[in-house]
């Protein structure tokens, strides 16, 4: 990672001949000191800015933020939904911004960009050489690197304004002997040992350019990858305490917002009522209530409002649904297909009808689709086991061909035996991460399909987590209030646990 990547700078203790003599010669300081200011282009492709894109999150647009920005919203979050993104979401990260192709301002920035280069080639190539543009670069790239290594590598920074001093520079090039050729040799290098090991094959491509121009160019280029790394790496090492922030802030702005709406959150309250469970063990009532309530979200009915305290969350909760329902269908699918040997026994063949009906089921995200999806399902399916049992010179009887398609057009309903089995699996799978620390084996007909399931799982119970941690207290109160005017008809409801739930004392597990 960026953070870590200069202790292989400072574990490549033996340096080659020609990087020694590199810093030989650019360590050198002939002549007195020149005090004129470097000369700057104002859209120079440098980008002394570097700009990133920070993903929107519950329907906000996304941001556009330099470097500095960057550092200074994860080191102070005031936003409850970018710190809530960080806290739930671990793969969110910062992307590298570019204009919209066709866009006014992507045509400005490549035709300056293209100005800048040009203009620094004439320079370099004049009689005697002009160095301005030259010498700016360097002081650009020198500033650079204060984004790329960790302020905990003083000895490699204080080693980089040494070499990148501009008065040193600028008295090579009034001396004519500045040799930009062995800077971009040192500044490869240093990239080589600063980059985190992603990077590595494109470092490593600068060293094959041989015009100095399009070597600096393709610096730049690459240097802006490498802040873009660093940049994700302080969010990666600041997700911990910005988590830690962010349910303290989440739970301030919820008490404030429960002043001004003191009538409080009728869908949230049915919601926890319709999950509620009747225990003597009041805490431990609580608890499955919490836990049926949440594990409804993965099989929603629409008719139902969703609760107040999901609503930063609705779009990732009806997500994880989708990928539930596409996850029992592809399983139970497969498993109606592996009951044909060529299918069943052969695991290649297995793994390479799965991958096809994942294609076919991607984009699913309720059972209406599943209805309309249905059909080419079957028909992909006995493509496919058609032509493996040709391949062994078999052949599928038409009342094999009509079992199987009945079996899975059948899958439509989610009342299908099949079906409502993978289902019950998937759900107490889920439930058994969401409730244990260690994970479960996954269970039978699934184990093509593990690492989806784990991760829809993990995805799922760090979400709901992360909701209870905030709202949890209020969540109980909710059920305290309901306990209270306890009734002869609620005094006679059947408890809603179950023989197979898993009983815990925190919600929060």
């Amino acid at each position: 990672m960026p953070s870590d990547s200069f202790s292989r700078m400072d574990s490549r203790t033996s340096e080659s001949e020609s990087v020694n003599g590199a810093e030989s010669f650019l360590s050198t300081s002939p002549g007195a000191a020149s005090t004129s200011s470097r000369e700057r282009l104002d859209s120079d492709s440098s980008d002394r800015q570097t700009r990133f894109v920070l993903p929107g999150s519950a329907g906000s647009p996304p941001k556009i933020l330099t470097f500095d920005e960057v550092r200074d919203a994860i080191k102070n979050v005031e936003d409850m939904q970018l710190a809530h993104e960080i806290a739930i979401n671990p793969d969110f990260r910062l992307q590298p911004y570019d204009p919209p192709e066709s866009s006014l301002e992507k045509r400005i920035k490549s035709i300056m960009h293209d100005i800048f280069w040009d203009h620094l080639r004439e320079q370099l190539n004049a009689d005697p050489p002009q160095y301005d543009h030259a010498v700016a670069l360097l002081g650009d790239i020198k500033e650079g690197f204060t984004h790329i290594i960790s302020k905990n590598n003083q000895k490699a920074l204080d080693r980089i304004c040494e070499v990148l001093d501009e008065k040193v520079i600028r008295q090579q090039a009034e001396q004519g002997v500045l040799d930009f050729k062995a800077y971009s040799s040192f500044i490869i290098q240093l990239m080589a040992k600063s980059c985190a090991p992603i990077r590595d094959d494109e470092v490593n491509k600068l060293n094959e350019i041989d015009d100095v121009v399009l070597t600096f160019r393709r610096i730049l280029e690459v240097m802006d990858l490498m802040k873009l790394d660093m940049a994700n790496c302080l969010l990666d090492a600041a997700r911990r305490e910005v988590i830690t922030h962010s349910v303290e802030y989440e739970k301030l702005k919820f008490n404030e917002f429960l002043k001004a709406y003191p009538s409080g959150f009728p869908a949230t309250e049915a919601w926890l009522l319709r999950n509620k469970c009747i225990d003597s063990n009041e805490r431990h009532a609580k608890a499955i209530t919490l836990i049926n309530a949440y594990m409804e979200f993965l099989e929603w009915n629409t008719e139902n409002e969703y609760p107040e305290i999901m609503s930063m969350d609705l779009e990732r909760l009806q997500e994880l649904a989708g990928r539930a329902l596409r996850l029992c269908c592809i399983a139970s699918i497969v498993a109606i297909a592996s009951s044909v040997p060529v299918i069943g026994q052969q695991t290649a063949n297995r793994l390479g009808l799965l991958k096809q009906v994942q294609i076919l089921l991607e984009n699913v995200k309720d059972n209406k689709e599943i209805v309309e999806a249905i059909e080419n399902v079957w028909l992909q399916v006995k493509s496919v086991i058609v032509s493996k049992m040709q391949e062994k010179e078999q052949t599928l009887s038409v009342d094999s061909e009509n079992t199987l398609k009945d079996q899975i057009l059948s899958l439509s309903n989610k009342e299908a035996p099949v079906r409502k089995l993978m289902w019950r699996r998937l759900i107490a799978y889920v439930r058994l991460v969401k409730t244990n620390k260690t994970v479960p084996p996954v269970p039978p007909g699934y184990t093509d399909l593990t690492d989806d399931l784990q991760s829809l799982a993990s995805t799922f119970k760090r979400l709901t987590v992360y909701n209870y941690s905030v709202f949890g207290e209020h969540c109980e109160k909710i059920l305290d209030d309901l306990s209270k005017p306890s009734t002869t008809a609620e005094s006679q409801t059947e408890p809603t646990t179950s023989t197979n739930e898993v009983k815990t004392s925190d919600a929060s597990t």
